[in-house]
């Protein structure tokens, strides 16, 4: 009897200090992983975030670590492995929906080995040209492309970049093929297509406004459905506008935590994401950046899932028609 009790006491005490510590939560700075360089568009979002979500969580510190390599990989490898008590975070981009099929030897499973916390932002992408490239609108450049059918240089920002998934439904949209030219990320790729040393580049508007906006360098189309509102794209015609029906493509954000972690943290965590979606300088900082803050129903957990198992599946099949894999 005295055993049985003396066991139920020590349940109870246990129940009770796990009960505190998750109230007190956090009582120690957050780190957030993010699996790509610093100054890139992910980081940039993730800093603006850490900002904005640290309000809601005791105003405690968030750190943003860098985990560069392998496609985003490593970074959320390490969220994978990390230990689930809600101190490590993961801010990853499309990367999330489409490195199953992009690597044969991934080490994490997307659906399994991770809590899913609510998706951040949408980010459209932006078809753009050298400047001396003789096209000056969609229809010309089109015809451009058919004329110099395995002559076109088109460049991206590395196997699984958001640059490289673009190219590659756009190249399998028009049925043209075209010679892919990797870059170590969107920067060198950026001064290439500005020096005209390759012909065209799908990427996301947080690195191409800028140029767009200062005339450096063609801008043929948007890759959403409608047009955007920012200035320097506003009256940028879509691709589906423009013949490619169906063409839609923007490179989402989402937060994510370790496979465990327990569920009165995850939905702290949650609660203070909405917080921060809804905060103005949040929002003014993400609309500065090209990028629409999510405000449907993909900020919950669940419905964040089945939106990644849906890309999966929109991916995936391109993916493994295109052939292009990594080890």
């Amino acid at each position: 009897m005295k055993m049985t009790m003396h066991k139920t006491l020590t349940a109870v005490a246990a129940a009770f200090v796990a009960t505190s510590s998750l109230a007190a939560y956090p009582e120690k700075p957050i780190t957030m992983v993010v699996p790509f360089a610093a100054g890139g568009p992910t980081d940039k979002v993730a800093r603006d975030l850490a900002e904005v979500l640290r309000k809601s969580l005791n105003n405690q510190t968030i750190v943003i670590e860098n985990v560069a390599g392998a496609g985003g990989t490593l970074g959320a490898a390490k969220v994978a492995r990390a230990n689930p008590d809600g101190y490590t975070l993961l801010l990853h981009h499309i990367g999330m929906s489409t490195a199953p099929a992009l690597y044969r030897n991934l080490p994490y499973k997307t659906l399994d080995d991770f809590e899913y916390l609510g998706m951040v932002n949408d980010v459209p992408m932006t078809l753009i040209g050298r400047p001396t490239l003789p096209a000056n609108n969609y229809a010309e450049l089109v015809k451009w492309l058919e004329a110099n059918r395995g002559k076109i240089n088109l460049a991206n920002a590395g196997l699984g970049a958001a640059s490289h998934l673009c190219g590659l439904l756009f190249q399998q949209s028009l049925k043209i093929d075209m010679t892919t030219v990797p870059y170590k990320g969107t920067a060198p790729a950026m001064t290439d297509i500005l020096g005209s040393q390759v012909d065209i580049m799908c990427d996301q508007t947080t690195n191409t406004s800028g140029q767009i906006a200062a005339g450096k360098v063609k801008a043929y189309a948007v890759t959403t459905l409608k047009p955007l509102t920012t200035p320097a794209l506003s009256g940028l015609p879509t691709l589906d506008s423009q013949g490619l029906k169906g063409f839609n493509v923007s490179i989402w954000h989402g937060l994510y935590a370790p496979k465990g972690t327990p569920k009165a943290i995850l939905d702290q965590v949650n609660t203070a994401l909405r917080a921060a979606l809804k905060d103005p300088e949040f929002i003014k900082r993400q609309e500065a950046l090209g990028a629409v803050v999510v405000t449907d129903n993909r900020i919950n957990p669940i419905d964040h899932k089945k939106f990644v198992e849906a890309e999966m599946a929109k991916w995936g099949p391109a993916i493994k028609a295109a052939g292009q894999y990594a080890d």
